[in-house]
């Protein structure tokens, strides 16, 4: 396979593994996740096949957010470990071969942050314009992000009799990026972490970042100057950190925090319309979800690349889908509303959604990684964990990775309070561990595995042209991704009942192989490039185009 001169862009065909230090692996037995038990486990990572992981914030926290209220962006939270923890881990990912990207979350502070602390004691205070203070709240103002725990963003500070603007929690003041000096010194934290052997950053909440005010203020015209500026710094200091951006936007938004058609702001965006998309298509066991908005993707410049997902660390987002979208995936996937949150979002794992139906969950993770895109996987998908509803809001999927069929999952071995509590029921740890699927051919780990191989050996899926292929069943998605000599094909059933897939691949595919990279059923096209391709209940097939004669891909 010809890759020439693509190499060096390695996010384009990377797989990308999210977990939180905090609670991956316990290894002084204190109860946390901490690097010293990170280091341990990248060899698992490694075996697994990922090429870049990312961590969730490990910074100095009063840990109200999970780790998103930061107290210090240049350190290391003790219960974590040290700076030397942190750069060892990183080493030893490096001699895997596996990259690591840290979380940049520079759109707010903790209000326990000295910065802030000082800005509040006075409106002449050095740091005061770090972040933004009105005097009297705006009639018109954005709705808070977590409508269930603020009722406004902004809050009065009574001391100097201003009120300050929080997009977020009251105690995560927004800094003010239409400061100069704020600016630079986000600058200097990314060339901190970069200098400790990170390979990029994923770039909380944008939107806010480049807007805190709602709005674009008369001090920053063009609020993309800000990420604009962060990419140039980026490539000089290196020339392939990458900026993995949150940006749940509709499309046309998100094209412009790519740069536009030239590029040069975030080099990937999550693709949350994809993403929700993907969940009304299941919940209606009806493909069209799915392949319109793929449909709609717009095109963005060739050195830059969309994030596939199945979950991620959050809520699992629905508000860009209608509401009555929304609610028939409420219906299907998350009927109680302790499954809710915000009335936009579940917070529930992949596997308890679908029942544990084993070949709906293999299904989709088939489809995860045969998307155009780079996949992100979220600790614990590989072995079907699940969620915590006792806990809550979105810790619920943030709980202990599951190592062992031990009481505490193999996290810890700590007589005290865990980070997090463990699963319990159906999806345990005696269930759901590492430790048994490794041991079980035929478990989802080992299947996951065969996914990111199959990936990481078809680099059409990162760099080739995308089409949708028309079907006759509603309930089936085909696509094709080409690029340089090479075609695959992939198609996959929504729904239970067992369909025959016709394709019609036209006569520059007469009569070639469709090698089956997911199994061994074989075929070859006819004289038209037409083949028929048999789908089980929830089926799926990755086909690869190659010359029947001469065995080389066409």
């Amino acid at each position: 396979m010809r890759i020439t001169d693509t190499a060096d862009l390695w996010w384009k065909t990377a797989v990308v593994y999210c977990l939180d230090v905090e609670t991956f692996l316990d290894w002084n037995d204190d109860g946390t996740g901490d690097f010293a038990g990170l280091a341990q486990r990248i060899d698992y990572l490694a075996e697994l096949g990922i090429t870049c992981l990312w961590l969730m914030p490990f910074y100095p926290t009063p840990d109200r957010d999970d780790g998103y209220d930061i107290t210090d962006f240049y350190g290391v939270d003790p219960r974590l470990g040290t700076h030397g923890d942190l750069v060892e881990a990183i080493r030893t990912a490096h001699d895997r071969g596996i990259r690591v990207i840290v979380d940049l979350v520079v759109n707010h502070t903790s209000d326990q942050h000295p910065w802030f602390v000082q800005a509040r004691r006075s409106r002449d205070s050095k740091y005061r314009d770090w972040y933004v203070w009105v005097d009297e709240k705006p009639e018109n103002e954005p709705a808070p992000v977590f409508p269930d725990q603020e009722d406004s963003v902004w809050t009065l500070d009574e001391p100097t009799g201003q009120y300050y603007l929080h997009h977020f929690y009251r105690h995560q003041p927004d800094l003010n990026v239409t400061n100069p000096a704020v600016r630079d010194e986000i600058a200097r934290i990314v060339g901190f972490w970069l200098a400790l052997g990170v390979s990029g950053f994923r770039v909380d909440a944008v939107p806010f970042f480049i807007d805190p005010l709602g709005e674009s203020p008369e001090e920053l015209p063009d609020p993309h100057e800000v990420v604009r500026h962060l990419r140039a710094f980026l490539n000089r200091r290196t020339g392939d950190a990458i900026l993995l951006g949150e940006v749940n936007v509709p499309y046309e938004q998100q094209l412009e925090f790519f740069g536009g058609a030239q590029g040069g702001e975030l080099t990937l965006q999550f693709d949350f319309i994809t993403m929700q998309n993907m969940y009304l298509a299941l919940a209606r066991q009806d493909a069209e979800p799915l392949a319109k908005a793929l449909q709609s993707r717009p095109p963005i410049p060739g050195e830059c690349q969309w994030g596939t997902f199945v979950r991620n660390h959050d809520e699992l987002t629905l508000d860009k889908l209608s509401e009555s979208e929304r609610q028939e995936v409420f219906d299907a996937f998350g009927p109680e509303e302790r499954m809710q949150i915000f009335g936009r979002g579940l917070i529930r794992r992949l596997p308890p959604m679908l029942d544990g139906d084993r070949d709906r969950i293999r299904m989709v993770y088939s489809l995860l990684f045969a998307l155009p895109g780079t996949p992100v996987l979220f600790y614990g998908e590989e072995i079907g964990m699940g969620e915590n509803l006792d806990v809550g809001d979105r810790n619920a999927v943030r709980t202990p990775m599951q190592w062992t069929s031990e009481a505490q999952a193999g996290f810890s071995r700590s007589a005290n309070e865990l980070a997090a509590p463990v699963v319990a029921g159906a999806y345990g740890p005696q269930q759901v561990n590492v430790e048994a699927q490794r041991a079980d051919p035929d478990s989802l780990l080992n299947f996951v595995r065969q996914l990111i191989s199959r990936y990481r050996n078809s680099p059409e899926l990162g760099w080739g042209d995308f089409a949708v292929l028309e079907q006759p069943h509603r309930a089936v998605f085909a696509h094709q991704v080409r690029w340089q000599d090479e075609t695959l094909l992939a198609v996959h059933n929504f729904s239970p009942e067992e369909v025959s897939v016709p394709l019609d691949l036209g006569t520059d595919v007469s009569n070639a192989q469709l090698l089956d990279l997911l199994g061994t059923d074989n075929q070859t096209t006819d004289e038209g490039g037409r083949a028929e391709v048999s789908l089980g209940r929830y089926g799926y097939r990755w086909l690869r185009v190659v010359d029947a004669t001469t065995r080389r891909l066409r």
